[in-house]
Order: structure tokens, then C-alpha cells, then sequence
């Protein structure tokens, strides 16, 4: 997973690579047997990413966009959505029904984190949307620990805690050279760190998989979407 397109708070930040940033991923990728998972910031360049793109992402910041969601559904991709940092869950699962009512053959939700009054973190990791989600679709849930934790020593525990909590998966943000990273420094996980965050989230994934495979409770008297 990489950016190409960055959708970036300040404009002098680093905005990515475009077009020629997904050449480079599509190549490591084939070189190495793995898949490409990258944003989407314009409808325009929905189909061109496509090209090199195996799961599109739309991210927290454009999650409304409306014209964007259909755009990316049309290119028969599957999707992976990001909560936005001010979104409530209906929302997020709206924005889904977007892409699934377009033609996406497939939706992966993501929590990464909600603005809350809180500022010991980045932004506010919300578990209990992660559970209730569980409870009511079918969609895979995954979370985003990198970015609600902004910082690289609370990423692992933030990881851990989604895994309890029943994410189908995570997404965590590596380099190896955090201190040389164009952009999420202060976030990413160093490539000797992974050994040991792997090891723990199997732990905590051996340790409740029993649990999340009994049958959801059902919350509020509704039933799973």
C-alpha cells in the first residue's frame, strides 16, 4: 500500500508521485508477488489507477464525495473506504452502499481514527464502531492503528486492542528510514520493529479467535446488513 495521490492538510506538504508513483508500486509489486492497494483523489483518474491498481482506496478526507465513490465503483475494482475523521458509522456505511449501488465489486470498511476533543493521539481510534460493525454487516472491517495513533510506540497497543476487538485486518504504515519518510514519520513502524508486531497480534488473535467466531450479538434489535 502506498500513495500516489496525496491528500494533504498543508500545500506545501508532499503531495506523492501521481501516475509515475503507481508504475513504481505495480512494478514492486510484480517483482515480489503482492498486490497494490492505493488512493484515489479525482474522478478523472479513476480508470487510469485502475490500470495499476488492485484495491482502490478513497480516503477519510474525500469518503462524501459522491461523483468520486461512483468513479471508482465503475472501474469494477473493489474498494477500500476509510472512515472520515468526522464521519459518523451510518455515514460510512452510506458511502459503501455508493459504491455497491455503482458497481464495486467488493467494499472493505476501514476505521482509522475520529477527531474527539481528545490530543494525546492523533485522532481518536473508535473500537466500538469496529464491534458494532461486526454485528451489523457482512463487510470486512479493518483498522488503520498508523494514523489514529500518530506516534510509533502506540501503533502496536492500538493494534492489538483492533485485533480484540475484531478487525478482519490491519493497516500499518512501515519505512525503512522513518526519519528520512517524505511524509508520517513520527507514525511509521521501522522494519525491524515488525518481527515483534507481528508476534504480538497473533498472540491477541490466537488468544480471542474463539469469541469472533461465535455468532455476533445482535445489537439494538436489528439484524446484520
Amino acid at each position: 500500500r502506498g500513495g500516489a495521490y496525496k491528500p494533504r492538510t498543508s500545500p506545501y506538504s508532499f503531495q506523492g508521485l501521481g501516475l509515475p508513483g503507481l508504475r513504481l508500486l505495480a512494478a514492486a509489486a510484480r517483482a515480489h508477488e503482492l498486490l497494490v492497494v492505493s488512493e484515489v483523489l479525482d474522478p478523472d483518474d479513476a480508470a487510469a489507477a485502475a490500470e495499476y491498481v488492485d484495491l482502490l482506496q478513497i480516503g477519510a478526507r474525500t469518503m462524501a464525495c459522491v461523483p468520486l465513490l461512483r468513479a471508482v465503483a465503475r472501474t469494477g475494482r473493489p474498494v477500500l473506504l476509510k472512515r472520515g475523521f468526522g464521519a459518523t458509522v451510518d455515514e460510512l456505511l452510506h458511502a459503501a452502499e455508493h459504491l455497491l449501488d455503482a458497481g464495486a465489486p467488493g467494499v472493505v470498511l476501514c476505521e482509522r481514527g475520529i477527531r474527539t476533543f481528545e490530543t494525546c493521539t492523533r485522532f481518536t481510534a473508535d473500537l466500538g464502531a469496529v464491534a458494532w460493525l461486526r454485528a451489523h454487516t457482512r463487510l470486512p472491517v479493518v483498522v488503520d492503528p498508523s494514523h489514529a495513533a500518530g506516534a510509533r510506540a502506540l501503533v502496536p497497543p492500538l493494534a492489538r486492542a483492533a485485533v480484540a476487538a475484531g478487525a478482519d485486518g490491519l493497516l500499518v504504515e512501515v519505512h525503512p528510514s522513518p526519519a528520512d519518510a517524505l511524509c508520517d514519520a513520527d507514525q511509521a513502524l521501522r522494519l525491524e520493529d515488525l518481527p515483534a508486531f507481528v508476534a504480538g497480534v497473533r498472540a491477541v488473535h490466537q488468544a480471542v479467535a474463539p469469541a469472533l467466531s461465535a455468532p455476533a450479538l445482535q445489537l439494538g434489535g436489528q439484524n446484520p446488513q
